[in-house]
């Protein structure tokens, strides 16, 4: 298609993948999917830059390659604490998780986070032609469209949150609620992962602002019209086939099945954050090592979890609480030449992940709350068609719509995990293979290329009246 039928696209989002001239850098689903659509359109990828300063200045950065300008801001030290690990990351975060206990309710990190979204859109706004589509990514920039509206920009504006959007009564405890729902307002179309958002959040705009929903997602509430629609993410699933394949005789792959022996390997792969029930699945295992187990080989199981945010107290806790209770379990069950717990706070290669996930025979994705977790869809897509591996999946992460073949748990329940570990350890080739193939056929249709455009058709198609 020419160019001449395409709006040139804006990304916005926290960071931005600046191409490395040296050499190419490994990256996520997403990042293809941003980078394809820009290739396709031109356009800007504009976010922060990771970097702060003493001076008090917003220092815009920008690099060009190819059709695409990557604009970068450099945040002062001031403002960063308030907006980044205040507003965003010690509420936000914890509140769209379900969290509130864990949540910082501190006032002032809200009039950062407006003057972050408000410099930041200043400094975009001078960037956008008549025509351009601007696309925000997740929690940071939800003012981003309030905004540039100030600047006079009329472009059609869409918003996709990667983050669950909690139920009425538990966003009822963000002081800023409605501020925040009305700058989400500002958007043409707000995508979000899965129904259960969507109907949580029209809930709260009938229940909270006297909202009206009307046909094929329209939302009118204060003097606002905007579409809401969710839109699952996912991966590219064919590529995590062929990179699980390339994985199966590299050095770390071999080493890893040498060093299990006869035993199976259970894995789990999370950021190092309390959304995730990391510290339940750890005492899942032990309650199946008490006694579920008691007539084979236990498997061994690896947790890989690298360290995030590691700056603030609760992440600092959870690590401390996870590494007491691996060396537990390891000091009651470990024998000379098996240790049952491999907890690791180290990253490893998206490639090397997708052969450790085709090695394994139970993979273990149960976080507390998630939008979508993409390790369920990488862990599907790195199996052998002809022995896969059984998704043990938390009911509440949005991937659970999706991922039918998966046992579904609560990942509040320990007794609930730890069966799921024994069923599936267990459970017939027939059944492991039927589970995985319903699943694997829906990633290979609905990838990281259908989101990304299914997302930016019904964005586009907005004001001809067409909604899909």
């Amino acid at each position: 298609m020419g160019k001449s039928i395409l709006n040139r696209l804006i990304v916005v989002s926290n960071r931005v993948n600046v191409p490395d001239i040296v050499q190419g850098k490994a990256t996520g689903g997403l990042v293809v999917a941003i980078e394809e659509a820009l290739a396709d359109q031109g356009g800007v990828w504009f976010g922060w830059s990771g970097k702060t300063n003493t001076d008090g200045e917003f220092r815009k950065n920008t690099q060009t390659k190819n059709n695409v300008d990557y604009i970068t801001v450099d945040m002062p030290d001031s403002i960063f604490d308030d907006f980044y690990g205040g507003f965003c990351n010690s509420l936000i975060w914890p509140i769209f998780h379900y969290q509130i206990g864990l949540a910082d309710f501190s006032t002032e990190n809200f009039v950062a986070y407006r003057e972050v979204n408000q410099r930041f859109a200043s400094i975009l706004s001078s960037h956008i032609l008549p025509e351009d589509i601007v696309w925000v990514q997740d929690y940071h920039f939800i003012s981003m469209a309030r905004e540039l509206r100030k600047f006079n920009c009329t472009n059609l504006i869409g918003f996709f949150l990667h983050i669950p959007w909690p139920a009425r009564e538990v966003l009822l405890a963000l002081p800023e609620h409605k501020n925040l729902v009305s700058d989400l307002l500002e958007y043409d179309l707000i995508g979000f992962q899965t129904k259960s958002h969507v109907i949580a959040f029209m809930d709260y705009v009938v229940r909270e602002l006297d909202g009206v929903i009307g046909d094929n997602g329209t939302v009118y509430a204060l003097g606002k019209t905007s579409r809401v629609k969710h839109f699952p993410v996912s991966i590219d699933a064919n590529a995590f086939v062929n990179e699980a394949k390339e994985a199966e005789d590299s050095m770390d792959v071999q080493r890893l099945l040498k060093s299990l022996g006869s035993r199976k390997l259970m894995i789990g792969v999370d950021r190092l954050d309390y959304t995730k029930g990391i510290v339940n699945r750890f005492e899942a295992f032990e309650l199946f090592l008490e006694g579920l187990f008691e007539t084979a080989e236990a498997p061994t199981f690896m947790q890989i979890s690298p360290v995030s945010r590691g700056n603030l107290a609760q992440y600092q806790e959870i690590r401390q609480v996870l590494e007491k209770k691996a060396g537990q379990i390891n000091g009651k069950y470990s024998d000379f030449d098996w240790t049952p717990v491999r907890y690791l706070n180290t990253g490893f290669d998206r490639k090397v992940l997708a052969g450790f996930f085709r090695n394994s025979s139970v993979g273990l994705v149960t976080p507390l709350r998630d939008g979508m977790n993409l390790v369920a869809k990488e862990y599907v897509a790195s199996q052998s068609s002809e022995d896969p591996g059984v998704l043990v999946l938390s009911q509440f992460a949005g991937a659970a719509e999706e991922m039918d073949g998966a046992v579904l748990v609560n990942p509040y329940n320990t007794n609930e995990i730890s069966k799921a570990i024994k069923d599936s350890i267990e459970m017939p080739k027939i059944e492991k293979m039927d589970r995985w193939f319903g699943m694997m056929q829906r990633l290979q249709i609905q990838d990281i290329k259908y989101w990304k455009n299914k997302f930016l058709q019904t964005l586009k198609n907005k004001n001809k009246g067409e909604f899909f």
